[in-house]
Protein backbone atom coordinates (compact mmCIF):
# COMPACT_ATOMS: atom_id res chain seq x y z
CA UNK A 1 0.00 0.00 0.00
CA UNK A 2 0.83 3.42 -0.40
CA UNK A 3 3.39 5.25 2.26
CA UNK A 4 2.26 8.38 2.08
CA UNK A 5 -1.68 8.61 1.93
CA UNK A 6 -2.64 12.02 2.29
CA UNK A 7 -5.53 12.55 5.02
CA UNK A 8 -8.43 13.56 3.37
CA UNK A 9 -11.38 11.46 4.09
CA UNK A 10 -13.23 9.66 0.94
CA UNK A 11 -16.23 11.02 -1.29
CA UNK A 12 -19.32 9.83 -0.78
CA UNK A 13 -21.63 8.81 -3.09
CA UNK A 14 -23.46 12.47 -3.70
CA UNK A 15 -20.38 14.25 -4.29
CA UNK A 16 -19.16 12.01 -6.80
CA UNK A 17 -22.49 11.94 -8.35
CA UNK A 18 -22.24 16.13 -8.44
CA UNK A 19 -18.97 15.57 -10.14
CA UNK A 20 -20.47 12.82 -12.47
CA UNK A 21 -23.24 15.06 -13.44
CA UNK A 22 -20.73 17.93 -14.21
CA UNK A 23 -18.26 16.05 -16.19
CA UNK A 24 -20.70 14.26 -18.03
CA UNK A 25 -21.64 18.19 -19.23
CA UNK A 26 -18.15 18.54 -20.38
CA UNK A 27 -17.89 15.22 -21.98
CA UNK A 28 -21.12 15.90 -24.62
CA UNK A 29 -19.71 18.95 -25.16
CA UNK A 30 -16.27 17.21 -25.78
CA UNK A 31 -18.15 14.94 -27.87
CA UNK A 32 -20.47 17.14 -30.01
CA UNK A 33 -17.21 19.41 -31.10
CA UNK A 34 -15.22 15.83 -31.97
CA UNK A 35 -18.29 15.07 -34.12
CA UNK A 36 -18.72 18.10 -35.95
CA UNK A 37 -14.38 18.33 -36.57
CA UNK A 38 -15.64 14.90 -38.53
CA UNK A 39 -18.58 15.64 -39.93
CA UNK A 40 -17.80 18.98 -41.51
CA UNK A 41 -15.37 17.42 -43.49
CA UNK A 42 -17.60 14.38 -44.87
CA UNK A 43 -20.30 16.92 -45.88
CA UNK A 44 -17.72 18.68 -47.67
CA UNK A 45 -15.97 15.43 -49.33
CA UNK A 46 -19.29 14.25 -50.09
CA UNK A 47 -20.85 17.32 -51.78
CA UNK A 48 -17.54 17.87 -53.74
CA UNK A 49 -18.39 14.30 -55.82
CA UNK A 50 -15.04 12.88 -53.52
CA UNK A 51 -17.04 10.77 -51.67
CA UNK A 52 -20.14 8.76 -53.20
CA UNK A 53 -24.18 10.12 -52.69
CA UNK A 54 -25.21 6.80 -53.18
CA UNK A 55 -27.99 7.52 -55.08
CA UNK A 56 -29.10 10.20 -52.11
CA UNK A 57 -30.14 13.80 -52.35
CA UNK A 58 -28.02 14.96 -49.43
CA UNK A 59 -24.55 14.33 -47.59
CA UNK A 60 -26.64 14.24 -44.57
CA UNK A 61 -28.65 11.01 -45.82
CA UNK A 62 -25.47 9.69 -46.57
CA UNK A 63 -24.09 10.01 -43.54
CA UNK A 64 -27.75 8.78 -41.64
CA UNK A 65 -27.83 5.28 -43.69
CA UNK A 66 -23.92 4.61 -43.66
CA UNK A 67 -23.18 2.13 -41.03
CA UNK A 68 -19.37 2.77 -42.01
CA UNK A 69 -19.90 7.06 -41.27
CA UNK A 70 -22.17 6.44 -38.20
CA UNK A 71 -19.48 3.64 -36.86
CA UNK A 72 -16.51 6.37 -38.14
CA UNK A 73 -18.27 9.09 -36.63
CA UNK A 74 -19.26 6.97 -32.96
CA UNK A 75 -15.67 5.49 -32.19
CA UNK A 76 -14.03 9.09 -33.02
CA UNK A 77 -16.48 10.52 -30.49
CA UNK A 78 -15.91 7.92 -27.75
CA UNK A 79 -11.87 8.30 -28.70
CA UNK A 80 -12.13 11.98 -27.84
CA UNK A 81 -14.24 11.91 -24.69
CA UNK A 82 -12.45 9.00 -23.01
CA UNK A 83 -9.25 10.84 -24.19
CA UNK A 84 -10.63 13.53 -21.83
CA UNK A 85 -11.10 11.43 -18.77
CA UNK A 86 -8.20 9.41 -19.40
CA UNK A 87 -6.03 12.50 -19.48
CA UNK A 88 -6.94 14.39 -16.61
CA UNK A 89 -6.79 11.58 -14.05
CA UNK A 90 -3.54 10.82 -15.60
CA UNK A 91 -2.20 14.57 -14.95
CA UNK A 92 -3.92 16.17 -12.01
CA UNK A 93 -5.90 13.26 -10.99
CA UNK A 94 -8.92 15.56 -11.21
CA UNK A 95 -11.40 16.25 -14.00
CA UNK A 96 -13.50 19.89 -14.41
CA UNK A 97 -16.54 18.37 -12.29
CA UNK A 98 -13.85 16.36 -9.94
CA UNK A 99 -12.21 20.08 -9.65
CA UNK A 100 -15.01 21.74 -8.60
CA UNK A 101 -16.35 19.33 -5.86
CA UNK A 102 -12.50 19.04 -4.44
CA UNK A 103 -12.10 15.69 -5.39
CA UNK A 104 -9.35 14.13 -6.62
CA UNK A 105 -7.85 10.67 -7.55
CA UNK A 106 -5.51 8.54 -5.96
CA UNK A 107 -3.40 5.58 -6.01
CA UNK A 108 -3.73 2.98 -3.13
CA UNK A 109 -0.10 1.79 -4.54
CA UNK A 110 3.03 3.30 -4.75
CA UNK A 111 2.70 3.77 -8.36
CA UNK A 112 0.95 6.55 -9.81
CA UNK A 113 -2.00 6.55 -12.00
CA UNK A 114 -0.82 6.03 -15.66
CA UNK A 115 -2.87 5.69 -18.44
CA UNK A 116 -3.38 1.98 -18.27
CA UNK A 117 -4.92 1.86 -14.73
CA UNK A 118 -7.19 5.28 -15.97
CA UNK A 119 -8.69 3.49 -18.87
CA UNK A 120 -9.33 0.24 -16.47
CA UNK A 121 -10.88 2.73 -14.17
CA UNK A 122 -13.03 3.90 -16.78
CA UNK A 123 -14.01 0.64 -17.85
CA UNK A 124 -15.00 -0.68 -14.97
CA UNK A 125 -16.75 2.68 -13.69
CA UNK A 126 -19.31 1.07 -16.51
CA UNK A 127 -20.60 4.65 -17.46
CA UNK A 128 -20.77 5.91 -13.80
CA UNK A 129 -22.94 2.84 -12.06
CA UNK A 130 -19.56 1.33 -10.50
CA UNK A 131 -19.96 4.36 -8.04
CA UNK A 132 -23.33 2.63 -6.87
CA UNK A 133 -20.87 0.40 -4.85
CA UNK A 134 -20.15 3.22 -2.39
CA UNK A 135 -23.61 3.32 -1.58
CA UNK A 136 -23.54 -0.27 -0.41
CA UNK A 137 -19.97 0.12 1.15
CA UNK A 138 -20.47 2.93 3.24
CA UNK A 139 -17.38 2.57 5.44
CA UNK A 140 -14.55 1.84 2.90
CA UNK A 141 -16.44 4.71 0.18
CA UNK A 142 -15.08 2.74 -2.24
CA UNK A 143 -16.42 2.09 -5.40
CA UNK A 144 -16.35 -0.60 -8.12
CA UNK A 145 -13.13 1.32 -10.39
CA UNK A 146 -11.63 2.29 -6.94
CA UNK A 147 -11.55 -1.20 -5.98
CA UNK A 148 -10.63 -2.76 -9.33
CA UNK A 149 -7.85 0.08 -10.52
CA UNK A 150 -6.20 0.48 -6.96
CA UNK A 151 -7.27 3.90 -6.39
CA UNK A 152 -9.62 6.25 -4.15
CA UNK A 153 -11.31 9.37 -4.28
CA UNK A 154 -10.34 11.81 -1.53
CA UNK A 155 -12.12 15.15 -0.88
CA UNK A 156 -9.66 18.00 -0.64
CA UNK A 157 -9.63 21.23 1.74
CA UNK A 158 -9.90 24.13 -0.35
CA UNK A 159 -6.57 25.20 -0.20
CA UNK A 160 -5.67 21.88 -0.84
CA UNK A 161 -7.23 21.76 -4.44
CA UNK A 162 -5.10 24.51 -6.07
CA UNK A 163 -3.06 23.29 -8.53
CA UNK A 164 -0.04 24.79 -6.26
CA UNK A 165 -0.46 22.75 -3.26
CA UNK A 166 -0.62 19.29 -5.24
CA UNK A 167 3.37 18.89 -4.33
CA UNK A 168 3.15 19.00 -0.61
CA UNK A 169 0.25 16.60 -1.11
Amino acid sequence: MKQNSPSFPRAGFFRRAAAMLYDALVAIAIGMIAAMLLIVPLVVLIENGILDKQGFQYSNEVIQHSLLYKSLIQVWVVFWVTLFFLWFWRNGGQTLGMRAWRLRLFSLTDEPVGYKRAFVRLLCSVGGLGTLLVLLDWRHKQSLQDRIAHTEMLVLTKDANHHKSWKNI
